[in-house]
């Protein structure tokens, strides 16, 4: 059974170079990591949010701690034993999908110092960059980051140069982590497609999974998007406004018309525009009141109005979105509920 433990401020719950067999959530507190910038060699200081994990990389991949885990204000965590936190990650889907939610911002980062890193007597492109990382998380069986830039580079580029074999690794990522666990399984030399195996090997194989689906035509609107996404995820969020604009004028494809207006909202929100993205986000959810991203938009509408200072109308869209019937580990419900105790003290 995972085990509550208390941390009183400046106590360091473990250093870089630490054997790693625990993984941690933060329940109260503030815990930051600490560690150098394998490019810079700047020190880096990564604050962990109430609720997330942390120490997970280290402990299932075997390897000893890269930062040291330093306690800024009293804390309690929850500490798994890796067969503990196996167990109960492999119970719930939702605790793997918020893992790779927690990597997002870590493999953004990886992925950017990677291109730096390669031969900088080249100009390496972002695709490349992306799909190199992919491979090396997948070598290194560290299957859920795999799985994550790998379906990254799919969105990204979906006729890319490397579509065919993202699309390949990903269904290896996703099956290596479904049957031996995140840091486990055959060498990467020893894993080979079905399609390779010897008819002696069949007999005592597991069935094959089904071949990975080729990326699919996507229409102009659809290529459009995704170019504009990519665009936002460099920060550019003026180009990526403008591109999501054209799809909204354009209003050839319904699913990414609207799509795109949420998008837009957030360029505006993050140009700091706050009264631009209330307005905008305001419309958006008169013309379409069910919108699938309708939970985040209540969120940036409400983080606009606590920027503005008007914490009563941000309350209220964070209790909007408390009312709503949504798993309580959802991400969203999560942040709208430390957002409002944040605000009412």
């Amino acid at each position: 059974m995972p085990k509550a433990l208390t941390y009183r401020s400046n106590s360091v719950i473990y250093f870089q170079g630490d054997e790693a067999d625990k993984v941690y959530i933060l329940q109260k507190g503030r815990v930051t990591l600490n560690y150098s910038d394998i490019e810079t060699g700047q020190e880096i200081h990564e604050l962990i949010q109430m609720g997330e994990f942390f120490g997970v990389k280290s402990a299932l991949g075997k390897y000893r701690r890269e930062e040291n885990a330093l306690v800024l204000q009293d804390a309690t965590v929850l500490m798994f034993a890796v067969p503990e936190f196996e167990l109960f990650a492999g119970q719930n889907i939702r605790i793997v999908m918020k893992m790779l939610k927690v990597f997002s911002n870590q493999l953004r980062r990886i992925h950017k110092q990677v291109e730096n890193l390669l031969d900088k007597e080249e100009q390496v492109s972002p695709e490349i960059g992306l799909y190199k990382t992919g491979e090396y998380y997948l070598k290194n069986r560290m299957y859920a980051q795999a799985v994550y830039v790998m379906s990254r580079y799919l969105t990204y580029y979906p006729t890319g140069k490397f579509a065919q074999e993202a699309a390949r690794s990903l269904e290896l990522s996703e099956s290596n982590l479904s049957k031996y666990g995140q840091g486990k399984g055959p060498s990467p030399q020893h894993q080979v497609s079905p399609q390779d195996r010897s008819v002696d090997d069949e007999a005592d194989a597991p069935p094959p999974r089904p071949a990975a689906k080729q990326p699919e035509e996507l229409s102009p609107a659809a290529k459009q998007y995704y170019n504009a996404v990519s665009m936002f995820t460099q920060e550019k969020y003026q180009q990526a406004f403008l591109e999501f604009k054209k799809i909204v004028e354009a209003q050839e494809d319904a699913e990414y018309v609207a799509k795109a207006m949420f998008e837009q909202g957030r360029c505006v929100f993050n140009l700091g525009q706050l009264d631009g993205s209330i307005a905008h986000f305001s419309k958006m959810l008169q013309l379409y009141p069910k919108h699938p991203d309708m939970v985040d938009t209540l969120f940036y509408v409400g983080q606009a109005y606590e920027k503005k200072g008007d914490k009563a109308k941000a309350g209220g869209f964070y209790k909007k979105i408390l009312s709503m019937q949504l798993d309580e580990d959802d991400s969203v419900h999560i942040k709208a509920r430390r957002a409002l105790k944040g605000i009412e003290g």
